[in-house]
């Protein structure tokens, strides 16, 4: 497949082969080209006189073009990498064709920068500085920025430390950053050691590379390039041919585009970078200045870096002339002859046996013109760890102008942008010179939102840009469009996305004309499906995901009701996108919350967390953010994915916690408010409903949560009141009058809650009738109106009602009418009829706590459904009726018996839940429930041991048995009973046998008589008997104790903090109860019924739990929340910076400028003691000291002191 694809390369890339011979003046058996004399096809003829015409050898007159030979990929034959590509092709071949076969049918990833490497050549010695810089500085900018390095490409000089580096990175870095660091290597073919390996006319896939590991310096290909450039000039063994094309690619590269989507918004950014370098370096900076492009010189490298250091550093204060036209004594260009006569010094200097001396002063006379495109870096004085930020520097201050602007500086502001380095940014952007507005910082906040760069994002709303102004609805849907294809969100939205089409088709039917939903807003490169991508699909799925705790997002730009159907909804939805779509110019009213939801979606978590500091309602964002991550991660498939949802979802429970402790730290009362306080940004859910929907555990375990459930739980009474004093009052209501239990003494928050007779008293006031209640009353309503009240009256009653249900059945169960039921039973079935009746409140009728509306009878059902205890009253209800039913008639009076001994237990195990309030009881009621998972995975094991030795005992023992009864009591129930030691040993073990009457004839044993025993093989019974004791009274029963030890030791810890959350479901269920206990609660019902339904008196003990605020209220608890917010953000960003990693390295810090300074220090000692020795005898005078050095030091010393 890869041959075929590249099968066209011989057609369109050519190789250049010499084909005229020139003898050459050192040896003259080779050509000038520097090949033999016997692989020409001709020879350079001479004149009549016998002069050679032809004494200088050119690659474009006397080398001819062929298909190449030499392409494909490259193994390196021991290496184990992967595999590199290589092209050997002419010296004259366009760039732009090169470029892509690299970026198309190489598969290289586009370059956001590109940095060419030049200088160092041959077996010039690198200094160790210069390896440092490459290794921390050079590869880090390449993977931060995902940059292309351009190299030599072979194992020598500098290209080598490239390769070395690159390949250190790559060991020590993920598979990830990996791929961002692309070395290319661009060689000469001719000078390539063992090239002849690479020849394959129809392409090598892949061509196996001999290299000799040594460390000296060779001509063999660098195995940490992933792509080979060979430029053929027809020269074998020397260099220089590849020059041209390196310069002409980096030129071709720089006016190629890359931009936010791939679109092409801004130009490809190159940089050389000059390492040491001889003299031909001056012609070639020169030439690419002239091209606009920037270099980064390493002072101290070598010559050609040295001489442009000193040339730009010592040079400054001369300069050019003035402007006005050149007066005598002044050179070409607008430079004085001082100024040239002190740049022939220089060039005489670094390069004494240059010969075309005149030639190098011109190119350096115009490298000073170009300056400004001109980095200098001073390794040994800066040191690696910043050079990477050296480099991108440069870059960007190369491209700047003398303007404040900002609308010159898109390019610079894209490419940090595309780099993803904030740094750079703030450095040379964002430092004050520039005057950024919203407008230009528009299309780069879309950018970085899209490309996860929250650096960037936090930077721009810090500079300039509205977050109100910039989100409106319509680029909120362009967000969701551009979701990578291969995330789980992406996918839970197209299911959506083709519901709402499939509607859209039917209804088009219907009509009798298609007409295609537009989306114009959505134009990213996303697929086909995702264009008409709405945010009714982002508000389906978040109903999915947080369910019916909160109303429907974004319903509001539709114009929808939050009752409206589905069905409805989808076909206004449809007939809405088929216009003109107003509601998309809207300003999102919550930008920062649908920002913040739309990064937890994607789970990006820098992202999603810096929305969340800037969104409001703190505790409730992150409850919900922890809520949405838990329920994507039951659905994410990938291990890696799963796992970071629900660390970001505990991260955000966290977060929750933390600012909730800082709250009731501050407030007590207005932390109650906060937890029962309606939000219309997330749907009218409180923090309470949020937490218990999230499963967030640890949040309800603080102990504000939990002193609000024990205020509720206890209402006007004092909360440390006797349990036996609560059942005396219970018993003896009159003592409520008494001191036996205290109330709170004035308003409380509950007192201030519970008055449900709002509209009564309110009519008392207009009638001129004190609205305060008589003591009696209050202080009735005070006790019964209790939710603790409302549980002990249950507890009893429900006593009361297995008692009585016990006495009936074992007693009072009399035969079926007429001579039964007898008062008692009846008794019992109307107290079962009271249990109805609540249930039935509790399932349709009821305001249900985790709703912020009044529920649909098919909703209220299903809610009701989801708890587990409902399920078992379900179970319970539905065998009382079934055994009713069954014991009025005599055929089935003995299984309604039976069936109602069955619901007796179910009744019975249902006190496990009303016991989980209990502190002591209820963390055992967790870790039994946790063990009953761990029996269940024992019996698998069991039964499959049970049916492995009872088949085969079975057999073994009996050689026909058809009776079925038998055949299960011998298969599964005395397999069972052996494990605990009932053996029936004269059954099985031969030599103990009894006579007993049995036959072996068929016929008689279907009639059921009792078969013999078949005694053939009755060793093998006992050895089966043996290992089958063996293995479920040892290992079994051992494994069954260590998982309980296991769960123990697991749960226990924790068990504190699952019953708190339990306990808060028992809390919201007996507080919504009414104050009666069955049978008693049907006065409660019919008091409930007429209030409610006929009186049309609202609710308002509801509010305990969720309290719809006045605005000025609500803003001022938003406001108290978000201060508390900032205070635990600052005290953790306090923590973090005096952590021992942050002393640390501010303390090598310190000691790197100690170290610079005191090495200066003793360097300058030691000059100065040698100049005044007769040790050395100094040539000419010591150079001064560089201004720019001095003032450092001078920033070094202030530093360390």
């Amino acid at each position: 497949m890869i041959l075929c694809s590249q099968s066209w390369i011989p057609k369109v890339i050519k190789k250049q082969v010499c084909t005229t011979f020139v003898e050459s003046s050192s040896n003259g058996a080779l050509c000038q080209c520097g090949g033999e004399q016997e692989v020409h096809d001709s020879v350079a003829t001479g004149d009549c006189f016998g002069a050679a015409i032809v004494t200088q050898w050119e690659s474009s007159q006397h080398t001819s073009e062929h298909p190449t030979d030499a392409f494909g990929e490259l193994e390196f034959a021991g290496q184990g990498r992967r595999h590199s590509h290589f092209l050997r092709f002419s010296c004259d071949t366009p760039p732009h064709i090169i470029y892509t076969l690299m970026t198309t049918h190489w598969g290289l990833p586009s370059p956001n920068l590109v940095v060419s490497v030049v200088g160092g050549e041959g077996h010039e010695k690198i200094k160790p500085w210069v390896r440092d810089i490459l290794r921390k500085g050079l590869v880090r900018a390449a993977q931060s920025t995902g940059a292309w390095i351009l190299t030599g490409g072979l194992r020598e000089g500098i290209s080598r430390c490239v390769g070395e580096a690159v390949r250190d990175h790559g060991a020590a870095a993920t598979a990830l950053s990996q791929k961002k660091v692309i070395a290319v290597g661009v060689a000469p073919w001719g000078l390539v050691h063992n090239r002849q390996q690479l020849v394959n006319a129809q392409g090598s896939f892949p061509a196996r590379y001999y290299v000799q590991n040594s460390s000296r310096d060779s001509y063999s290909l660098d195995n940490s390039c992933q792509a080979f450039l060979l430029v053929d000039n027809g020269s074998v063994g020397q260099r220089g041919g590849e020059t041209a094309f390196r310069s002409n690619l980096e030129h071709h590269i720089s006016n190629q585009r890359t931009g936010i989507w791939g679109s092409g918004s801004i130009e490809i950014p190159v940089l050389c970078m000059l390492i040491s370098g001889d003299v031909s370096m001056l012609e070639r900076l020169d030439a690419s200045l002239k091209k606009a492009t920037p270099w980064l010189v390493l002072a101290g490298s070598g010559p050609a870096a040295d001489f442009i250091s000193d040339l730009l550093g010592n040079l400054s204060d001369v300069g050019l002339s003035p402007t006005s036209p050149a007066a005598d004594g002044e050179g070409a260009d607008g430079f004085s002859t001082e100024f040239c006569d002190k740049v022939r010094e220089k060039v005489q200097r670094y390069f004494p046996t240059e010969t075309k001396l005149e030639k190098m002063v011109d190119s350096a006379l115009s490298i000073y013109q170009n300056r400004k495109l001109i980095t200098v870096f001073d390794g040994e004085q800066e040191g690696s760890d910043d050079f990477d930020t050296v480099l991108l520097k440069g870059l960007v201050r190369a491209s700047k102008r003398e303007s404040s602007k900002a609308s010159e500086y898109f390019d610079e502001l894209n490419l940090a942008v595309a780099w993803n380095r904030v740094d750079i940014a703030k450095a040379e952007l964002f430092n004050g010179d520039i005057q950024w507005t919203y407008d230009d910082l528009e299309e780069s906040m879309t950018d970085a939102l899209i490309n996860d760069k929250p650096k960037f994002v936090r930077l721009f709303c810090e500079n300039g840009l509205n977050i109100l102004d910039y989100l409106t609805y319509g680029r909120l849907e362009s967000l969701y469009c551009s979701l990578s294809d291969s995330s789980l969100v992406y996918n839970l939205l197209q299911r959506h996305l083709r519901e709402r089409q499939d509607v859209a088709v039917s209804q088009s039917s219907v009509d009798g004309a298609t007409v295609p939903v537009k989306n114009s807003q959505c134009e990213l490169k996303t697929p086909a499906s995702m264009k008409d991508l709405s945010l009714y699909e982002v508000s389906q799925l978040l109903s999915d995901l947080i369910g019916d705790i909160c109303q429907p997002f974004y319903y509001g730009p539709f114009g929808f009701d939050h009752s409206i159907s589905t069905r409805r909804a989808l076909k206004q939805v449809n007939k809405l996108l088929q216009g003109d779509c107003k509601y998309r110019d809207q300003f999102c009213l919550t930008p920062w919350a649908a920002l913040f939801i739309w990064a937890v979606l994607q789970n990006r978590k820098e992202m999603a967390i810096y929305f969340w500091e800037m969104a409001g309602e703190s505790v409730l964002s992150a409850l919900g953010g922890c809520k949405i991550l838990r329920e994507l991660s039951k659905l994410e498939s990938e291990t890696e994915s799963k796992l970071a949802m629900k660390q970001l979802a505990q991260k955000f429970e966290n977060l929750a916690n933390d600012v909730f402790g800082t709250c009731y730290q501050s407030s007590e009362s207005r932390s109650f408010t906060l937890l029962i306080k309606k939000s219309p940004v997330w749907g009218g859910a409180t923090c309470l409903q949020m937490a218990t929907a999230a499963d967030a555990r640890l949040f309800f375990s603080h102990d504000g949560v939990q002193s609000l459930l024990s205020q509720i739980w206890w209402g006007d009474m004092d909360r440390n009141t006797d349990a036996w004093k609560l059942v005396l009052s219970f018993f003896l209501p009159p003592l409520i009058y008494t001191y036996l239990i205290k109330f709170r003494s004035g308003f409380s928050f509950y007192s201030a809650m519970i008055e449900e007779d709002a509209e009564e008293l309110r009519s008392l006031k207009e009638n001129g009738v004190a609205s305060q209640r008589p003591f009696i009353v209050s202080r009735w309503r005070q006790f019964w109106y209790s939710p603790v009240t409302s549980f002990l009256g249950n507890v009893l009653m429900y006593f009361l009602f297995l008692c009585l249900f016990a006495y009936v059945l074992l007693v009072d169960f009399k035969p079926p009418p007429p001579d039964g039921p007898s008062s008692l039973e009846f008794l019992l079935y109307f107290w079962v009829f009271t249990l109805v009746c609540e249930e039935i409140r509790q399932g349709l009728f009821s305001f249900y706590v985790f709703m912020v509306t009044f529920l649909f009878v098919v909703q209220g059902l299903k809610n009701y459904i989801q708890d587990v205890w409902n399920k078992c009253d379900l179970t319970a209800i539905v065998l009382f009726l079934l055994a009713l039913c069954c014991r009025m008639f005599p055929w089935s009076y003995q299984f309604g018996r039976a069936v109602m001994a069955i619901d007796y237990m179910v009744f019975t195990l249902r006190l496990i839940h009303i016991f989980a309030i209990h502190k002591q009881l209820g963390p055992k009621i967790i870790i039994v429930g946790k063990m009953m998972k761990d029996v269940f995975f024992f019996l698998f094991f069991l039964g499959v041991w049970l049916m492995a030795y009872g088949v085969a005992n079975q057999a073994l023992l009996f050689s026909y048995d058809s009776r079925p009864n038998w055949i299960f009591r011998r298969v599964l129930y005395r397999p069972f009973l052996h494990i605990f030691g009932q053996i029936p040993i004269d059954e099985m073990d031969s030599d103990k046998l009894k006579e007993m009457h049995c036959t072996n004839n068929a016929t008689e044993i279907d009639a059921g008589a009792e078969p013999c025993l078949n005694i053939y093989a009755n060793w093998l019974v006992v050895l089966f008997l043996v290992i089958y004791l063996l293995f479920t009274n040892i290992v079994l029963v051992n494994l069954l104790i260590a998982m309980f030890s296991y769960t123990f030791s697991k749960v226990q810890g924790h068990s504190d903090t699952y019953w708190k959350f339990q306990r808060y479901n028992l809390i919201v269920e007996y507080h919504s109860r009414p104050c009666l206990a069955p049978p008693f609660i049907i006065f409660s019902h019919l008091h409930i019924f007429i209030k409610r339904h006929i009186r049309r008196i609202p609710s308002v003990k509801s509010r305990h739990f969720g309290e719809a605020l006045a605005s000025r209220k609500a803003s001022q608890i938003e406001a108290w929340e978000a201060i508390q917010k900032e205070n635990l953000l600052s005290a953790q960003n306090k923590r973090q910076r005096e952590s021992d990693t942050a002393r640390l390295q501010r303390t090598s810090v310190k000691l790197e400028l100690i170290i610079h300074f005191r090495t200066f220090n003793a360097l300058s000692w030691m000059t100065e003691a040698l100049s005044q020795s007769d040790v050395v005898k100094a040539r000419r005078p010591a150079p001064l000291l560089k201004a720019g050095l001095s003032t450092q030091l001078i920033k070094f010393s202030r530093r360390v002191s």
